[in-house]
């Protein structure tokens, strides 16, 4: 391809060289960079990539996509071509879209944000439209799927070449539709630049990222930049249950659509009953004229948020309203989401991805609802014992608010190690510890190892108790000093279930 045509769309400052130029490939890694490839130099956070533009020259690079003006030469050089622009993370996102043949003309692709609830949605959302008979895409957290092959998932949304070169993917096996998982990271370093979404979804906003994004109001108007920039044709779906649901669409192009499972909007929901292993629904919605009972497998107000924000975009893209209920009821959680698993003497444990506060207090007022509606089956009292910490490297002001949080909802707290990365575990489970009194801390356990404080907690467990592990959910390692360590969850507690641990 020309370089010429990939800089079609990309906000160009100058070029010196000749933009005609024939080009084999994309690179935005300089140890990736072959002969005829464009280096797409971009600042970072943590590497500039500027700083490498001589050594891919030396490499055989065609032509350099720089936004910084002083590594741009003041005349051309034999055989490269220099090309300053304006944002070079959005040039990189344009580019990769054209290189891969502009995927998203191709696919119905719908993206769904906020804090939580992106990987319930967007996988619900992907089995959803395969039952209809689609070949369908999915882009998260746990795991992408090209239609029934399942691609390893190493980012919540992968780098601008990456994603591009899987929706290619997803077009060439015949998929039609294609739901994505679209992080405040991805919206601020302009991964999804050029990507032409037919819908998007919010699903609420509470504090996280702040590391990155220093201020709320930050993260906040990052996530709002993927409902601005949706065409007329497109529909957006937001939150009327969030304070920040009618700002994500106050300034969108695209038909707005609400929900709710407190007030008036287009698809409303009530939980009329509630166990572990499911619930009973009514669902109320303007279109399509519905109002009706349907029982699913997944539990919560968090999640009946979620299945009505599924309802809404099954209906929002043409699908009749009942066909999608009859879908939903029967579709299972997704993998380390209020995931539960029973044992043999009587107690229940949950393994949850709640990593942020909000996040966790929304598991806890879930797991003590649903033991204060059973609790006349009980000739004792259910305890609810929590095990639960923070990653390194990450947001340090949630850690104490989580503590909390965890203590005041929960009959023990077992305060525990989760990704430490380049931290050590005992400094985050001071900052956590932080958050309790000194008369708490004496009913609280610390236990630094992850897999002890796990099988303590079933120890703890007696018939009809509730454990819930929170905090990693589907992952299944732990990074420490910069190794990944093989690390389940699921395996510790199954093995507590077996060996009575």
């Amino acid at each position: 391809m020309k370089l010429v045509e990939l800089l079609n769309k990309i906000d160009v400052i100058s070029i010196i060289g000749d933009n005609h130029v024939e080009i084999n490939g994309i690179a935005c890694d300089s140890r990736r960079v072959e002969q005829g490839n464009v280096f797409v130099a971009q600042t970072g956070t943590a590497v500039d990539g500027h700083t490498f533009i001589a050594q891919c020259v030396d490499k055989g690079a065609s032509a350099i996509v720089l936004e910084k003006i002083e590594y741009m030469p003041q005349t051309a050089q034999e055989g490269v071509t220099y090309i300053l622009v304006k944002n070079s993370d959005e040039a990189l996102g344009k580019m990769a879209h054209k290189w891969y043949g502009e995927p998203t003309k191709h696919i119905k692709l719908v993206g769904v944000t906020g804090t939580n609830g992106k990987t319930t949605t967007a996988t619900l959302l992907y089995q959803l439209f395969k039952a209809l008979g689609n070949k369908v895409g999915l882009l998260s957290t746990v795991i992408n799927y090209v239609n029934d092959e399942a691609v390893p998932s190493t980012h919540t949304t992968p780098d601008a070449l990456s994603l591009n070169a899987l929706l290619a993917r997803m077009v060439e096996a015949g998929c039609t539709h294609a739901f994505m998982e679209v992080s405040s990271h991805s919206i601020a370093q302009e991964r999804i630049a050029g990507l032409e979404f037919v819908g998007a979804l919010f699903t609420n906003l509470t504090r996280d990222h702040l590391d990155y994004h220093k201020t709320f109001d930050n993260y906040r108007d990052t996530k709002k930049m993927l409902f601005d920039r949706l065409p007329k044709t497109a529909f957006a779906i937001t939150n009327m249950d969030d304070k920040n649901g009618l700002v994500m669409t106050q300034n969108t192009q695209a038909q707005v659509y609400t929900y709710s499972t407190r007030s008036m909007a287009d698809f409303r929901g009530k939980i009329l009953e509630e166990g572990f292993d499911g619930m009973l629904l009514r669902i109320q919605s303007t279109i399509g004229a519905v109002n009706t009972e349907v029982f699913v497998s997944l539990v919560g107000l968090f999640n009946l948020s979620n299945l009505l924000l599924i309802y809404g975009c099954g209906v929002a893209m043409g699908i009749e309203p009942m066909e999608v209920l009859r879908i939903l009821s029967g579709l299972a959680p997704v993998n380390g989401r209020f995931e539960t698993i029973h044992a043999p003497k009587g107690w229940t444990a949950i393994i949850d991805y709640a990593h942020t506060p909000d996040a966790v207090e929304k598991v806890l007022q879930t797991i003590n609802e649903i033991v204060a509606a059973n609790a006349h089956r009980k000739a004792t009292p259910t305890q609810v014992i929590t095990v639960v910490g923070t990653s390194g490297n990450r947001d340090k002001g949630k850690r104490p608010i989580m503590a909390r949080i965890a203590y005041d909802l929960s009959t023990h707290l077992i305060l525990t190690s989760d990704n430490p990365r380049d931290e050590e575990p005992g400094d985050i489970l001071r900052d956590m510890a932080a958050g309790l009194t000194n008369e708490e801390l004496h009913r609280t356990l610390i236990i630094e190892d992850r897999a002890s404080a796990i099988k303590t907690a079933c120890a703890l467990a007696q018939d009809g108790d509730i454990v819930l592990v929170a905090g990693k959910g589907h992952e299944d390692y732990q990074i420490i000093k910069g190794i990944k360590y093989h690390f389940d969850d699921h395996e510790i507690v199954r093995q507590c279930t077996l060996f009575n641990c």
